[in-house]
């Protein structure tokens, strides 16, 4: 098969120059955007304090989240000019745009300066971040595809995915050299701004590498020999040849991407630092380790589904992390805190009330109450990371927390005035707290029985498949759609993907824990997307291996 992208024209920058260009902008994106989930308890502290601690990092997550939320329009609106303008001039505004809003963030007042300003101003930022990032992606990957050989499609795209781990290596290395010059104290009052700041250096560099590109073959050919007028909106989505395709990409290759890769890069942090309460300096030594580890995945899985095919080495990855995403995150309880694993064991948590009198506990806004005794009982619960299970009780009984073999009483809050409600709540947490201790359940993992070796072996079984699925993804999803359509029908199902099942990954899987009690039930989330993607894909997606871009439509 004649591939009619392979060689770059004589007077263009060579392949390397290409691949090198647009993974170095790509890999400053995702480290700006990095930043942000890497400090989000750090920024809970400062822009969502009034709300308590477990609020503030739940609206933290969102947050994170929102900038995710608003990919798709990003992705929409770049997809658009990327496929009527060009690939380079697009990229380059994306790019700039990201570097702005990182830079703001740095600069923004907290609440205690600005008050509720000041949460807004972070949500605008994010919201600008996700935009640009929206766009950015698909032009990276497809530029650098649009220029490689056929048979080394996924092997140079490999270096596009691997701009992720780049960047979020660049993201955490950063902070954790900030944190030991300026010290954890002053880090959490200011220093935290650093890393954002430091984007500025890096946005300046990036662009002054993409100025030297021109615009991709395939796109060039097609301007060419083709004058007719481009509709990519209505030709992507308004036809159902296009259509179908468009929906195959987002339930059979985005749904698990989202899914599988924030959860073993972001929701497993999380859950170290939220439930098993290991340090958060281990937490980072232990992401960067496997992060670093993944740069190399990423290659080497885009290489080899240019020997096996895309689809195998991806199917493989969903595969994988559906066997191992419980036993895994069951197993890292054991190593990396085994004295909340036996305490787990030995006392279990039960809580017993009324089930008419218990809430979800899952407050974004920050408003609820939860007077009730019920209510009460599991907020605590909640906010020290403990698993617990429900037993009803009769009407009307004030709800019960039982450690063991002691039973703690929660407190009616009902009509209670926010002075007292807030006396009664402590009370009832002083008291469970000291149960809770009495029986083994510890306030922070010990760093000495931390098994790291194990932990981060767990780790990299997540990374392994997040890799294997991520790898050759770029191809594939490029190899689905002709150049006309390119930009705009493979960013959308990108960004929804990674933006709205991986960006709300981390808040939706904690509130699932917050409603049921039990730590692990977060992960039915990953499961859920990842198994649909799995069933789709086997049966519907088609291998893309080796397509001629140029004769994709006909």
């Amino acid at each position: 098969m004649t591939d009619h992208a392979a060689p770059p024209p004589a007077e263009g920058p060579s392949l390397k120059t290409v691949v090198g260009a647009s993974a170095a902008g790509t890999a400053f994106e995702w480290y700006d955007f990095f930043i942000f989930g890497s400090l989000a308890g750090v920024i809970a502290q400062h822009f969502y304090a009034e709300v308590g601690a477990a609020t503030g990092y739940i609206l933290a997550l969102i947050t994170f989240g929102v900038g995710f939320v608003v990919r798709p329009l990003g992705a929409l609106v770049f997809g658009w000019f990327g496929d009527r303008t060009g690939r380079k001039t697009t990229f380059l505004v994306t790019i700039t745009l990201m570097g702005l809003a990182t830079v703001a963030i740095g600069l923004l007042p907290t609440f205690e300066q600005a008050g509720v300003i000041a949460p807004i101003l972070l949500i605008a930022m994010r919201v600008i971040q996700g935009f640009a990032l929206g766009g950015e992606y698909g032009g990276a990957a497809i530029y650098v595809a649009e220029h490689a050989p056929a048979k080394q499609r996924g092997y140079l795209t490999g270096w596009i995915q691997t701009t992720a781990a780049l960047g979020l290596i660049g993201a955490l290395g950063v902070i954790l050299i900030t944190r030991m010059v300026v010290g954890n104290a002053a880090f959490a009052e200011w220093g935290w701004r650093i890393p954002f700041l430091i984007s500025a250096f890096l946005l300046a560099i990036s662009l002054w590498i993409r100025l030297k590109l021109n615009e991709s073959p395939a796109y060039q050919r097609m301007e060419a020999e083709s004058h007719a007028p481009r509709a990519p909106y209505r030709e992507a989505f308004g036809t159902w040849k296009n259509l179908k395709v468009v929906l195959l990409a987002l339930v059979g290759i985005m749904f698990a991407q989202g899914a599988v890769w924030y959860c073993g890069y972001f929701y497993s942090r999380f859950f170290m630092e939220r439930f098993l309460k290991i340090e958060v300096a281990t937490v980072d030594t232990l992401i960067l380790g496997i992060t670093v580890v993944s740069a190399f995945l990423y290659v080497f899985f885009g290489w080899l589904s240019d020997r096996v095919g895309r689809k195998p080495v991806m199917l493989g990855g969903m595969l994988l992390m559906l066997v191992a995403v419980f036993p895994g995150f069951h197993l890292m309880t054991q190593a990396g805190n085994p004295a909340l694993a036996q305490a787990q064991a030995q006392s279990p948590v039960t809580v017993v009330a009324d089930p008419a009198t218990c809430s979800v506990q899952f407050d974004p806004v920050g408003r609820a109450a939860f007077a009730t005794s019920c209510d009460i009982a599991k907020s605590v619960l909640t906010n020290a990371g403990v698993s617990y299970a429900n037993q009803a009780a009769p009407t009307g009984s004030v709800a019960q927390v039982r450690i063991g073999d002691i039973v703690v009483p929660s407190v009616e809050g009902a009509g209670l005035s926010a002075e007292a409600l807030a006396t009664a709540r402590a009370d009832v947490q002083t008291a469970i707290n000291a149960a809770l201790a009495a029986h083994g359940y510890p306030a922070q993992a010990d760093p000495s029985q931390i098994d790291m070796a194990m932990v981060f072996g767990v780790l990299l079984i997540f990374i392994v498949a997040a890799t294997a699925l991520y790898g050759p993804q770029a191809a594939a999803l490029v190899e689905l759609f002709p150049t006309r359509i390119r930009y705009t029908a493979m960013s959308l199902p990108y960004n929804i993907g990674t933006g709205w099942v991986g960006g709300l990954l981390p808040a939706a899987s904690f509130a699932l824990v917050a409603w049921k009690g039990d730590i692990y039930f977060g992960l039915w989330y990953t499961v859920a997307f990842t198994l649909i993607a799995l069933v789709t894909a086997f049966f519907f997606l088609p291998e893309t291996k080796g397509r001629d871009l140029d004769s994709i439509e006909t």
